[in-house]
C-alpha cells in the first residue's frame, strides 16, 4: 500500500514539475520580451555649500530598477517579461552613443534622466522611439517645445510653482521677497515663480539677485538679514535649484517669515513623508532595494516604467506609437500612490499628479488645494494648461 502512495506521490510531482517546466519554456519562449533602456546623464554642479547631505548618484536609476521588478511580478501572469538595459554617463556625446547602442539593440522605450538639451538631441536620434523624461523640469518642453516621441513623468517648474502658489494663497501668505541664483536653472524656476504668483494673485513685493561671489557662506550667514531687509513680506520665495545659498536663508530673514521655493518649504513630485494611500509600501519596497530614501527622479523614473507595464497590459505588444497613443487618449490611468488616478495630458504629454509640499521631515501640504477648481479636472490647475500651450503636439 505504502509502495501504491509513493508511486501516485511520484507520479503527481512528475505532472506538477512537467507543467512548470512547460510554463517556463512558454514565458522564454512565446511570452512578451519588454526591454526598457534607461539613458542617465546629469552633469556635474561644482562646488556646492549645501553640501552636507549630497544628492544620490543614482537618483533615477533605482527607481526604474523597482519599477522593473514590480512590473514582472505581475507581468508573469500575462506572460510578459521586463528587463532594464541601462547607462549610467559622464556627457552629452555618451548619453546620445549609448542611446543609438540601445537602439541598434533592438529598443524602443526609453526613460531619460538628463536635462533638457540632451533630452532634444535624443528625441531627434531616436524618432520611432518613446522617451519618457524623468529628468527634466524645463518648461518650454511643455509649452512651446514639445517633442512628439517625449512624455514628462516629472512636473515641470510650473507645476511646482503653481503648487506652492496656491498653498500661499490658502494661508494667505500673499506678499512675498522673491531671492534669484544666478544660474540659468535658477532663472527658470524664478520665471515660474512669477507666473505663478500673477496667476493666482500673489504679490512680490521685492526681487532681489543673489551676486555674492566671494566667501558665499559666510556672505549667506553673516549679510542675509541686511539683505532681506525690504518692504514687509509675508513669506520669502527661494530660487536656489543648485543650492549655493538658500539653506541659509531661514533664520537669517529681516522679518521673522517663513521660507520657500527650493529651500524651506518645497514642492516635489515625491518626498519620503509621502505615506498615505499604499506610498508607505512602495517606500519600504525603494528603501529595502536602494539603502536610501526615495526622491522626485527615482519616482519620475518609476511611474515612467510602471507607465510602460500598464499599457503593454492593455494592449498585449509593446510598440512605441501604440502605447504613446493609448497614453495621451486618457485611457491609460495609472496608481501612483498619491490618492488620484495619474493620465498623461493630450496637449504635451505632462503627467497630471498631486504635488506635495514638504520641509525636510515631515508633508505639509498636498496641491491642487481644495477650492482651486478647473472645468475638466483639479489637476490641470498645475502647470500649462491646454489653452497656454503654443506648440504643436501631434
Amino acid at each position: 500500500m505504502r509502495q501504491l502512495v509513493s508511486y501516485a506521490l511520484f507520479y503527481l510531482l512528475a505532472i506538477a514539475s512537467a507543467a512548470l517546466l512547460a510554463t517556463h519554456s512558454q514565458a522564454a519562449d512565446g511570452g512578451l520580451q519588454i526591454p526598457i533602456g534607461y539613458l542617465g546623464y546629469r552633469p556635474d554642479p561644482g562646488p556646492l555649500l549645501s553640501n552636507v547631505i549630497p544628492e544620490p548618484v543614482d537618483a533615477g536609476l533605482r527607481g526604474a530598477e523597482l519599477a522593473i521588478s514590480d512590473s514582472n511580478s505581475t507581468g508573469r501572469f500575462l506572460n510578459q517579461s521586463y528587463s532594464l538595459v541601462s547607462a549610467s554617463v559622464d556627457s552629452p556625446e555618451a548619453l546620445l552613443d549609448a542611446a543609438k547602442t540601445q537602439h541598434a539593440q533592438g529598443l524602443r522605450l526609453f526613460v531619460v534622466n538628463a536635462p533638457a538639451e540632451s533630452l532634444r538631441q535624443l528625441s531627434a536620434a531616436l524618432p520611432d522611439s518613446l522617451l519618457f523624461n524623468a529628468g527634466s523640469a524645463d518648461d518650454r518642453l511643455r509649452s512651446t517645445d514639445c517633442l512628439p516621441n517625449v512624455l514628462h513623468s516629472l512636473p515641470s517648474r510650473a507645476m511646482l510653482a503653481d503648487a506652492l502658489a496656491q498653498f500661499l494663497v490658502v494661508r494667505k501668505w500673499q506678499r512675498v521677497l522673491l531671492i534669484v541664483g544666478p544660474t540659468p536653472d535658477d532663472q527658470a524656476y524664478a520665471a515660474a515663480l512669477r507666473r505663478a504668483a500673477k496667476r493666482f494673485g500673489v504679490q512680490i513685493v521685492a526681487e532681489k539677485p543673489w551676486s555674492f561671489d566671494n566667501d558665499q557662506r559666510r556672505s549667506a550667514q553673516a549679510d542675509m538679514p541686511l539683505f532681506t531687509q525690504t518692504a514687509e513680506y509675508d513669506v520669502v520665495l527661494v530660487a536656489d535649484e543648485r543650492g549655493d545659498f538658500g539653506e541659509y536663508v531661514p533664520y537669517q530673514t529681516w522679518y521673522p517669515r517663513p521660507v520657500a521655493g527650493t529651500q524651506g518649504l518645497t514642492p516635489t513630485g515625491w518626498h519620503k513623508t509621502v505615506e498615505t494611500y499604499g506610498a508607505a509600501q512602495l517606500q519600504k519596497r525603494f528603501e529595502a532595494m536602494a539603502g536610501r530614501w526615495m526622491n522626485d527622479r527615482d519616482f519620475a523614473a518609476w511611474i515612467a516604467v510602471r507607465s510602460i507595464a500598464s499599457a503593454v497590459s492593455k494592449l498585449r505588444q509593446s510598440d512605441a506609437q501604440a502605447i504613446r497613443q493609448l497614453a495621451l487618449g486618457d485611457q491609460l490611468p495609472l496608481d501612483g500612490f498619491k490618492g488620484r488616478k495619474l493620465s498623461y495630458r493630450s496637449w504635451n504629454g505632462q503627467l497630471r499628479q498631486p504635488i506635495p509640499i514638504v520641509q525636510p521631515r515631515a508633508l505639509v501640504s498636498t496641491s491642487p488645494q481644495e477650492g482651486f477648481l478647473h472645468p475638466f479636472n483639479e489637476m490641470d490647475s498645475l502647470g500649462y494648461d491646454k489653452p497656454e500651450v503654443s506648440c504643436r503636439f501631434p
